[in-house]
């Protein structure tokens, strides 16, 4: 890595995590003897490549989360807690909105993935001063169909051709922060014609900028979404 590259990673724990039911917010459950927010966050700071971090939370837990930040050491490279927005797609427009110091690329993760390795951001690094944009992800493993609106099968992709996608996703900062400017300008009527803006690779992809590129990440690297993944969770922390 050069000494001068700079890179921010914007980590996203602003969302409501109403799929794990209780009172508390799924990332804020303790995982492995801290906030299962943390373990990522941990991760990138502890990266030589990810030079500053700018969390995203919900309006409520600006407090909070910074007082977890410090309680659990993990606040060293937190240039600012910002508050979210209303989907997901929001919440990284204004993360990315928030830096306003030196920046070339931008690492976007789900806080909900704490299990994120350090050779994954040595691959994603690798590859994005190459491409300007990629992926981390993993080959699927199943089948997958296509269905219509009543589930009946329209197609069956090829296997090979299939990568169930993670983050972090990376980018040149300007080329994801001009991509989300233009995607949630035309957010309507992107709506209107059954466009939902789901991760950030299809931002990228909407731009028309350039073509992202998949980069191998691990089968571990899972999101943390219902009551069996935390599970999962404890049994990789145990092994």
């Amino acid at each position: 890595m050069k000494s001068d590259t700079k890179c921010t990673a914007v980590m996203l724990a602003a969302g409501m995590g109403l799929r794990m039911g209780g009172e508390i917010r799924k990332q804020y459950l303790m995982l492995g003897g801290m906030p299962m927010f943390l373990h990522s966050i941990r991760t990138m700071q502890e990266s030589p490549i990810i030079t500053d971090i700018v969390v995203t939370v919900h309006k409520d837990d600006v407090e909070v989360v910074t007082d977890l930040l410090d309680e659990y050491g993990c606040g060293e490279k937190v240039r600012k807690v910002v508050v979210g927005g209303k989907e997901r797609v929001h919440s990284v427009a204004r993360g990315l909105e928030s830096i306003d110091w030196p920046c070339d690329y931008v690492f976007i993760h789900d806080c909900a993935r704490p299990f994120l390795d350090q050779p994954t951001l040595e691959r994603l690094f690798d590859t994005v001063q190459r491409t300007r944009a990629c992926v981390a992800g993993v080959p699927a493993k199943d089948t997958v169909k296509i269905v219509d609106e009543n589930s009946d099968v329209e197609t069956t992709p090829n296997r090979a051709s299939v990568w169930i996608v993670q983050t972090p996703q990376v980018f040149e900062l300007d080329l994801i922060r001009n991509a989300h400017r233009k995607a949630l300008a035309e957010e309507d009527y992107l709506a209107s014609r059954g466009i939902i803006l789901t991760d950030d690779a299809m931002v990228a992809e909407l731009s028309g900028e350039c073509r992202v590129r998949m980069v191998m990440a691990t089968y571990r690297n899972i999101k943390i979404t219902t009551p069996e993944d935390l599970v999962i969770g404890d049994a990789f922390l145990k092994k």
